[in-house]
C-alpha cells in the first residue's frame, strides 16, 4: 500500500535539531512533517551540555523553566593534573552580564529530545516514527535554477506492518498517524521543503551527493554514564590531563556523572576494543577517578568532518548532517540546534512572512561558518590536548602540573573572562550582514549581525517570535513610529545597564533575535531605507 501526504517542510530525523526545527516550525505556523526511522526518541543520554545560547532558545519558546526543574548545573571549571586540581574558576562570574543562564546547564540529549517531542505534541503535532527514508528526489522549478528554489521534494518513506500513516496535508492540518495496515506502507512525501537533521551518517546528504570532507581521530573514545563517582568534584567541569592520557567529567544530578577518556590504539585490547573495565582502571591509576557502576558504557571514534554545502536547492542540512566534531567544548548539539532555529526562522519569513526566496540563502551563509570554525577550533584544541609528541607529553606531564594554579590566575584577565566566556556559550557568534546601514568600524564593535545583548529586561519581548525594533533610552513615540514605518513590533527599553545597546540607535531584530539593522535615532533617511530592505529578504 502507498499513501502521499503534502507538506510546505519536510523534516528527516527527529534527534534534537529536528526536533527544534520542528517546534519552531509549529510555533511559527508553517505546515512541516517530521519522520524518523526509530521507534522513538534516544533514550541514551549522549551529548550532555546545553550552553547559554540554547538556554535563551529554550526561554524564547516558553520551556526553559521545564530545564531549570530537571537540570544538573555547572556552575565552576575545574582543570587539573593527574589526581590533583590546579584551580577553579566561577563560570557564573564570567557570564553574569552577559545572559540569564550564566551557568554551563547539564541536561543529557534524550531530556532534550523528550522535552521537544512534548513540546511539539502540545503545539497539536507529532513525530511519525518508524517511517524510514527510501529515496529523495528534487524536481526543479520552472526557473531552472538548480541553486535556489525548486517545485518540490518527493521522498519515499517506509514503514513497518504496524506502523500506520494519515492522508491529507500533513501535521500542520492534524498530522496524526492513522490506524496501520496489516502490512508495511509506502509514504510518499511531497513538500516544497526538505530538512536533512538525520545524523553524521545521513541518507538526506548521501542522497544528494554532498560531500562529507574531514578525518577520523587515532584515538577511541570511552563514555561511561557512572554511579556512585568520587575523586573529583561532581558540581562542575572537570578536565583533568597526564602524560598520556585525558579525562572529562561531568556531574549529571543525584550519584550519576558523566566520563569521557582516550584510549590510544596500542592501549586497546587484543580484540582492538577498549572494555570498561580497562577504562576504569585508567580512570583509577591516572585520576584518582572511581565509580561503582555505569548505566551505560560505549566507545567511538572521533570524527572532524564539514559537509561541502548546507543547501542543495530546496534541501538544507542541520546538526550533525552538517557537521560533526569533537565533543570538547560542549557545542555539538548546541550548534545543532542552533542551526535548527535559524533556519526555521527563515522557512517562516518566506512562507508566512512573503519575503522572497533568496531570504534562505542566508542559512547556508551564516550556518556554515559558524560549523567551520567549530570544526577547526575542536580539531586544534583535541590534538593539542591529545599529541603524542615528547614535547607534548613532557608538557602535560612537568609544566602543567608546575605552572598550571599561577597561569589559571593570570590567564582569565589576559584573555578576559567575559570574551572565553562568551565563545562557549555561543553568545558571541556574529554573521556577516550584507549592505547593512551602520557597519562596525572594527569587527568587535556594534551588535550587528550578533543576537541581540541582554539588558536585564529584553529577552521577554522576543518570545512572539517576530521582527522587532527595539530602542534602548530612545523615547517610546520614536520607537513605535519606525516600527509603524517597517510594519513590525516596537519595543521601547530603558537605557542598556550594560552600554552594549546605544541609546541614539533603533534596532531591527529577526525572530531568531539577531540584529540586522541600526538605525540611527529619530530614525529616518538612508539608515532606515536598509532597514526597510533587510525586511524584504535582502
Amino acid at each position: 500500500m502507498s499513501r502521499e501526504v503534502r507538506t510546505d517542510v519536510l523534516i528527516v530525523g527527529a534527534g534534537p535539531s529536528g526536533l527544534m526545527a520542528a517546534v519552531c516550525l509549529a510555533r511559527l505556523g508553517v505546515d512541516a512533517v517530521v519522520v524518523d526511522g526509530k521507534s522513538g526518541p534516544t533514550r541514551e543520554s549522549r551529548a550532555l551540555v546545553v550552553q547559554a545560547r540554547t538556554m535563551e532558545l529554550y526561554e524564547q519558546l516558553g520551556l526553559v523553566d521545564r530545564v531549570l526543574e530537571r537540570r544538573s548545573p555547572a556552575t565552576t571549571f575545574i582543570p587539573g593534573a593527574g589526581h590533583r586540581e590546579l584551580g577553579r574558576l566561577d563560570l557564573g562570574l564570567a557570564g553574569r552580564d552577559v545572559t540569564p543562564f550564566p551557568e554551563i546547564t547539564v541536561f543529557e540529549q534524550s531530556a532534550n529530545e523528550r522535552l521537544l517531542v512534548d513540546a511539539l505534541g502540545e503545539l497539536g503535532r507529532e513525530v511519525r516514527w518508524e517511517h524510514r527514508l527510501d529515496r529523495l528526489e528534487v524536481e526543479q522549478g520552472g526557473s531552472g535554477d538548480v541553486g535556489r528554489a525548486a517545485a518540490s521534494v518527493i521522498a519515499t518513506l517506509s514503514t513497518p506492518s504496524h506502523a500506520g500513516d494519515g492522508a491529507g496535508r500533513g501535521a500542520g492540518s492534524g498530522g496524526a498517524s492513522g490506524t496501520g495496515a496489516g502490512t508495511g506502507e509506502t509514504v510518499v512525501v511531497r513538500a516544497r521543503y526538505c530538512i536533512g537533521a538525520d545524523g553524521a551518517h545521513s541518507a538526506v546528504r548521501r542522497a544528494l551527493g554532498i560531500p562529507f570532507e574531514g578525518e577520523t581521530n587515532a584515538f577511541t573514545f570511552t563514555l561511561a554514564d557512572a554511579v556512585g563517582a568520587r575523586g573529583f568534584e561532581p558540581q562542575a567541569i572537570n578536565v583533568r590531563v597526564s602524560e598520556r592520557h585525558l579525562m572529562l567529567g561531568f556531574g549529571m544530578g543525584g550519584d550519576r556523572a558523566r566520563l569521557i577518556g582516550v584510549v590510544r590504539d596500542e592501549d586497546l585490547g587484543a580484540d582492538g576494543e577498549a572494555s570498561e573495565d580497562e577504562s576504569r582502571a585508567v580512570f583509577r591509576r591516572e585520576f584518582g577517578v572511581e565509580y561503582d557502576e555505569s548505566d551505560w558504557f560505549t566507545t567511538y571514534r572521533l570524527h572532524h568532518r564539514l559537509a561541502a554545502r548546507f543547501r542543495e536547492g530546496p534541501c538544507f542540512l542541520v546538526g550533525d548532517a552538517a557537521h560533526i566534531h569533537s565533543p570538547v567544548g560542549g557545542q555539538g548539539m548546541n550548534t545543532g540546534l542552533q542551526d535548527a532555529h535559524n533556519l526555521a526562522c527563515a522557512f517562516a519569513d518566506v512562507l508566512v512572512g512573503r519575503m522572497p526566496e533568496s531570504r534562505l540563502d542566508r542559512f547556508e551563509a551564516e550556518r556554515r561558518p559558524v560549523g567551520k570554525t567549530l570544526v577547526e577550533t575542536t580539531d586544534r584544541l583535541f590534538g593539542l590536548v591529545t599529541s603524542d609528541s615528547p614535547l607534548a607529553r613532557r608538557v602535560r606531564s612537568r609544566v602543567i602540573p608546575a605552572v598550571g594554579p599561577a597561569a589559571l590566575r593570570v590567564l582569565p584577565r589576559l584573555v578576559g573572562l567575559p570574551r572565553a566566556f562568551g565563545f562557549v556559550s555561543q553568545t558571541r557568534i556574529r554573521y556577516r550582514m550584507p549592505e547593512v546601514a551602520v557597519q562596525p568600524k572594527r569587527p568587535d564593535d556594534g551588535v550587528l549581525g550578533v543576537r541581540l545583548p541582554w539588558s536585564g529586561a529584553n529577552f521577554e519581548a522576543l518570545q512572539t517570535m517576530r521582527w522587532q525594533v527595539h530602542g534602548y533610552g530612545v523615547p517610546e513615540r520614536a520607537v513605535g513610529r519606525v516600527a509603524d514605518e517597517l510594519g513590525v513590533e516596537g519595543h521601547a527599553f530603558g537605557v542598556d545597564p550594560h552600554a552594549r545597546l546605544r541609546h541614539d540607535r533603533l534596532y531591527l531584530v529577526r525572530r531568531d533575535g539577531f540584529v540586522v539593522a541600526e538605525v540611527p535615532s529619530p530614525g529616518t533617511g538612508t539608515a532606515l531605507a536598509a532597514a526597510r530592505a533587510r525586511l524584504a529578504g535582502r
